[in-house]
């Protein structure tokens, strides 16, 4: 009988020194996980997957079997199934089959990791709707992935992949696809199927064209190709009715892409060879509010630049220009105009470098007033008030401006003249105003864009919230500390400027108002936010809390997956670290996510 005695003391000790390499995954994480559905196994060092982790849900627990008078909290049979599995920042070389003996997970967390394929038992878990695999050393994406009919994100970024199986295209209801910074050198067909996709990010690749396919992306707000060898770019993505940011950073365009989408909001086609811009690329642009076109051979503008009514931005550092049109000035709502390393000619040096406003001024100094008719009488562009009333901007671009007048009130006479004109924009910033104008209301069927920015608001009237076609408004530097609750009537809202005011929260009203895309809140009081209630704002992508009070980040706010950018910058927390916040939006949200308690 010794003789049997002995090799069972080895393998008792041999048990014994396997559990002592086990020691990043404490038996406490795994108790809690059969609770809680959730473990977190991030940056523990593994290099392997303990089969504990895969046997969770199938095992029975270690103090059951000790225990069979436990009580009713220790109840095992009752345990919840494993939906999240986070094993981020290790040292992972492979993934074992048994990821299949945990069917019911919906998150899995593989970035960072060594990882140089995955397994086949992948598409076993159907119930999987994220699936992180960045920053590993992928060079094949398996087949049996794209049989996951749940999966709604696919972060695929910094690894070796060449090619894709075309199989891809059966992911029906992935929102979101990130395929950056691989060795992509084509994309399959089938891309055109995921007709839910929201999010495809293709930068840093090798891609010389792209496949018209695309164009049946429907829903892609965002498509960022940066950084590919492009040549062109297929008219047949103005099918992309959805897209507001398009990037072609970096590429090798020769010519200026000719898209007509009707809701294009941002364009990015810096560094390229474009040389000419032409009026009706630009008049296809009919939302457009940024536009980047440095470090182009750009030699001028069209006098129809004016077309562009909604922009905000336009970047044309280093260039070729040498003369500016005066139409420039036009631009209703141009607050950005970047010029440098370009050699203009006819403007000198001191205008330039004033900034915007004053270029801008200067350029419409050098345009001609258009005569009055004899009929108006002599005094027709001056109001009794002494306002000057530019009828041009009011019957041409629908634009009423009254800015820097340091008044207390707008004038009747203003808005005389601006009666049944289809005011869209108005601008009564830079002014002693202590309440929103009543007769602004007056315009409430047409006006999309207001900036009452810069006066001395301390509350925001209700009159406001009958503006039904708003989209836009600023009010920046006031004296605000709530908005009205009758604002989530305004379903078109896509942006709201609100820096500079006396806000000690986010306004209860901004959480239900769907459509915003873009909340800056910066330099106030705000002292704590609520993720849950972000996380409904689906088409947030920008959001600005810099220099408030927050004491702490709630790790949740990780999850808006919508955002692109997060500004937390000069506020009283103490994590994520400055050095964190520093490296911008991703790397924030991926220490958020990875600090969500399981």
């Amino acid at each position: 009988m010794s003789r049997f005695r002995k090799p069972e003391k080895v393998d008792s000790l041999a048990g014994f020194r396997t559990e002592k390499t086990e020691p990043m995954v404490p038996y406490g994480l795994l108790k809690a996980a059969r609770k809680s559905g959730q473990l977190n196994l991030s940056g523990r060092g593994l290099t392997e997957v303990p089969q504990n982790v895969y046997r969770l849900n199938v095992d029975t627990p270690e103090e059951a079997e000790k225990n069979v008078s436990f009580g009713a909290s220790e109840r095992w049979w009752e345990q919840t199934d494993l939906t999240k599995l986070l094993l981020s920042s290790n040292l992972l070389t492979q993934l074992s089959d048994d990821i299949s003996l945990l069917p019911g997970l919906t998150t899995l967390d593989l970035h960072d990791n060594k990882l140089s394929s995955l397994p086949g038992a992948l598409g076993e878990l159907q119930e999987l709707q994220q699936l992180r695999v960045s920053h590993n050393q992928l060079t094949t994406l398996p087949v049996e992935v794209c049989s996951l009919q749940n999966l709604r994100s696919l972060t695929v970024q910094q690894n070796q992949l060449e090619s894709l199986p075309e199989e891809l295209g059966q992911l029906k209801n992935l929102t979101e696809l990130d395929l950056s910074n691989n060795h992509l050198k084509g994309l399959p067909s089938g891309l055109g199927r995921l007709t839910c996709l929201q999010k495809l990010n293709l930068s840093d690749n090798k891609l010389s064209s792209l496949p018209d396919s695309l164009a049946q992306l429907t829903n892609v707000k965002m498509l960022d190709c940066s950084k590919n060898q492009l040549t062109d770019i297929p008219a047949s993505l103005s099918g992309m009715l959805a897209l507001e940011q398009l990037y072609l950073r970096h590429n090798k365009l020769r010519l200026f892409p000719q898209l007509p989408a009707p809701a294009l909001k941002e364009l990015y086609v810096g560094n390229n060879q474009i040389e000419h811009l032409e009026a009706e690329q630009l008049a296809c642009l009919a939302a457009i509010s940024l536009l980047e076109l440095r470090d182009n051979k750009i030699k001028s503008l069209p006098e129809q630049i004016t077309l562009l009514s909604t922009l905000t931005r336009l970047d044309l550092t280093n260039n070729d220009i040498t003369i500016l049109p005066a139409s420039l000035s036009l631009l209703p709502n141009l607050k950005v105009l970047l010029l440098e390393g370009n050699p203009l000619r006819g403007i000198r040096r001191d205008v330039l470098t004033k900034g915007t406003n004053e270029l801008l001024k200067y350029l419409r100094g050098r345009i001609k007033e258009e005569p009055e008719r004899a009929d108006q009488g002599h005094t027709a562009m001056t109001l009794p008030s002494q306002a000057s009333v530019n009828v041009h901007s009011i019957k041409t671009l629908k634009t009423l401006v009254y800015s820097e007048k340091q008044a207390g009130v707008i004038p009747d006479e203003l808005f005389d003249a601006a009666a049944d004109q289809g005011v869209t924009t108005v601008n009564f910033s830079k002014n002693q105003l202590t309440s929103i104008p009543p007769r602004l209301v007056e315009f409430h069927s047409s006006l999309s864009d207001v900036n009452l920015g810069f006066n001395k608001l301390t509350c925001c009237s209700p009159d406001v919230c009958k503006l039904l076609q708003l989209t836009h408004i600023d009010l920046r530097n006031n004296q605000l500390s709530d908005l009205p609750p009758d604002m989530k009537s305004l379903t078109k809202l896509r942006s709201i400027i609100l820096n500079y005011n006396r806000f000690k929260s986010i306004p209860e009203v901004l959480y239900q108002i769907s459509s915003l895309e873009t909340v800056l809140l910066g330099n106030n009081q705000v002292g704590a936010v609520d993720p849950g209630l972000l996380m409904k704002l689906v088409n947030l992508s920008t959001l600005d809390l810099s220099n408030n009070d927050l004491l702490n980040v709630p790790p949740e706010l990780g999850l808006c997956s919508s955002l692109r950018c997060l500004s937390l910058e000069g506020n009283p927390f103490r994590s994520p670290r400055a050095a964190i916040v520093a490296k911008g939006t991703d790397a924030v949200m991926e220490y958020l996510r990875s600090r969500i308690p399981t």
